[in-house]
């Protein structure tokens, strides 16, 4: 048991040294990208929602 263990930390360890990590700089463009994506996407879905509420609204 105690071997199974160690042999899944060292493949661990083996594969964590061949994930390629962003940069600072890297990581904070795509940061941006994502706040800005969302806060755009909800925008859109409140304007659909609005949209949609109103004209079932007029229906009934």
């Amino acid at each position: 048991m105690i071997k199974r263990i160690k042999e899944f930390f060292d493949g661990v360890v083996f594969e964590m040294k061949k994930v390629s990590w962003p940069s600072w700089q890297e990581l904070k463009g795509s940061t941006i990208v994502v706040l800005v994506l969302s806060l755009v996407l909800a925008i859109f879905l409140f304007v659909v929602d609005l949209i949609l509420s109103k004209l079932v609204h007029l229906i009934l």
